[in-house]
């Protein structure tokens, strides 16, 4: 039996029923997912600091928050302000301040991290990737669900687990984007540290996110043959 470190992408969730899914997700998964756009870095306006803070009131789990905004230095205070634990950075966003933000998040000792989108190079995050906490992997254009999945970020995986295994970097390595019953298994070989997963892996399989739960699980050990614990 395996066990699957799952981080729900809360911006996919039913509000409607966020304390029942909040609960019951917080006796299952390691991390939560938190999206929040500015609506100019991508087209789409998502969750916000203060959406962390009323998380917090149902769960103790480890928040981590995924920046696609323009300006992350204004961010990253606010999100350092609520001790949020992961702060993960645009890639594209950073150049010319990335040691100061992450810097800036470890010396409030929290973790931080950095979102790599589908056309960024890897060659982008290398100044400063023995720094890292956490690399996310984006398997889709970021902003929206539901978008085409890229079969080809899987080989960014096995490359960035391939350089820490090299270098004794330590950084986790996390998958976002169309984590579900037509990718597990491909997903499941590459091997990410971190499955992000929303609406249609979990939150979107049935109207009660128990039943979505176990639906989930029995998708992933059709798909993988790998027992999920």
């Amino acid at each position: 039996m395996e066990h699957i470190r799952i981080s729900p992408s809360l911006m996919t969730m039913n509000l409607d029923k966020f304390k029942e899914e909040i609960t019951f997700l917080d006796q299952h998964i390691d991390s939560f997912h938190v999206d929040i756009m500015d609506g100019r870095f991508v087209p789409n306006l998502s969750l916000s600091p203060w959406f962390i803070q009323e998380t917090r009131k149902l769960t103790s789990k480890p928040m981590s928050a995924h920046l696609m905004v323009m300006d992350p230095s204004f961010w990253v205070q606010q999100l350092i302000d609520i001790r949020c634990e992961i702060i993960c950075l645009p890639a594209e966003r950073i150049n010319g301040i990335a040691f100061r933000l992450i810097d800036q998040i470890h010396a409030a000792g929290l973790k931080a991290g950095v979102v790599l989108n589908p056309e960024t190079p890897l060659d982008t995050i290398m100044p400063y990737i023995d720094i890292l906490d956490k690399i996310t992997v984006m398997t889709v254009d970021p902003g929206f669900a539901g978008q085409r999945f890229l079969h080809k970020m899987l080989d960014r995986i096995r490359e960035l687990r391939t350089l820490r295994e090299q270098n004794s970097y330590h950084y986790e390595i996390e998958l976002d984007g169309s984590t579900n019953k037509s990718h597990w298994k491909a997903i499941h070989d590459a091997k990410p540290d971190v499955y992000v997963i929303g609406k249609s892996g979990l939150f979107g399989l049935t109207n009660h996110i128990e039943n979505s739960w176990e639906q989930m699980k029995q998708e992933f050990e059709e798909t993988t043959g790998q027992k999920f614990a």
